[in-house]
């Protein structure tokens, strides 16, 4: 069951951010949106937390540093969902808040027996 969270968070986390990714006029929007809601340093905040969601996802996926990318995870969209409740109630905020709660668990518990990590340096 943890590898079947792992595979699906992850590719959920890189589609969020595929387009942003790979268009640079979507990461131009995303910064004109965090500036719109007077987000701190836009321009540096936009590419940081796309990078980031990309990295959980990758991580997530492989099975390498989940934890640490728990922590991540759990850290960022906390920071999401809080600015999203306010605007959008509690149905807008939900998917960050899931992700704060699935990055928690993957801090606590790790990725479980089918994982990278295993296959590269043992158990």
């Amino acid at each position: 069951m943890r590898l079947l969270t792992r595979l699906v968070v992850g590719t959920f986390l890189l589609w969020g951010v595929w387009g942003m990714v790979t268009l640079p006029a979507a990461m131009a929007a995303l910064t004109e949106g965090l500036a719109s809601r007077d987000a701190p340093w836009p321009g540096l905040a936009a590419p940081i937390a796309v990078y980031a969601q990309m990295a959980c996802g990758l991580a997530f996926i492989a099975g390498l540093l989940t934890r640490w990318a728990g922590l991540v995870c759990a850290v960022m969209f906390s920071i999401t969902a809080s600015t999203m409740y306010p605007l959008e109630g509690l149905e807008g905020a939900l998917p960050a808040i899931l992700l704060v709660l699935i990055g928690l668990d993957m801090l606590a518990r790790g990725p479980g027996p089918f994982n990278l990590r295993a296959l590269l340096v043992g158990r």
